[in-house]
């Protein structure tokens, strides 16, 4: 793996999301049903995400990278609810409001959610670092193309391609 990359083997064709619940609460319930029938996670996973997600928000203002971006959010849990070490990307096709994880009173609404899955506790900080590194680093027509997209093969190839484009 190469520095300032999201590992590609992080993504799975059959773990990429669009979704159109109108709430985050919903958008869990939806995703967590689909991954726990995936095997990708253990079926109280939704309850600790959702728990989570409360406590300690990973809602991401992008308007600091550029004004144009809709926000995301990196929701996650504890690793002894998942099976797998994935990230699993969720266009969502209607904004769905978030917390902002640097101040918490701050809510905004999220359109792309980067939502780990990591049964290495001792890794969890270095995917959101390689996420973070890539909304940062990206170009902007990247970065549009995958916020834009309007099925899941398109998000999954703008991120598969994301190493090897980095060779360059």
């Amino acid at each position: 793996m190469m520095a300032d990359t999201i590992e590609q083997d992080l993504f799975d064709s059959s773990l990429v999301f669009i979704e159109d619940g109108t709430n985050q609460d919903t958008i869990f319930k939806q995703v967590s049903d689909k991954l726990v029938a995936l095997g990708a996670v253990k079926p109280d996973f939704y309850q600790h995400l959702s728990e989570r997600e409360k406590a300690y928000p990973t809602g991401i203002d992008m308007s600091v990278v550029n004004p144009d971006y809709p926000n995301v959010a990196i929701p996650h849990t504890e690793g002894e609810f998942v099976n797998v070490r994935k990230v699993v990307p969720i266009r969502l096709k209607q904004p769905v409001e978030f917390a902002n994880m640097i101040d918490p009173n701050q809510k905004f609404n999220v359109s792309f959610l980067f939502m780990i899955l990591n049964n290495d506790p001792e890794g969890q900080a270095n995917v959101l670092a390689q996420i973070m590194d890539f909304l940062t680093t990206s170009s902007e027509e990247t970065l549009n193309r995958l916020f834009h997209a309007e099925d899941t093969a398109t998000i999954h190839d703008i991120l598969a391609k994301i190493g090897r484009a980095s060779c360059r």
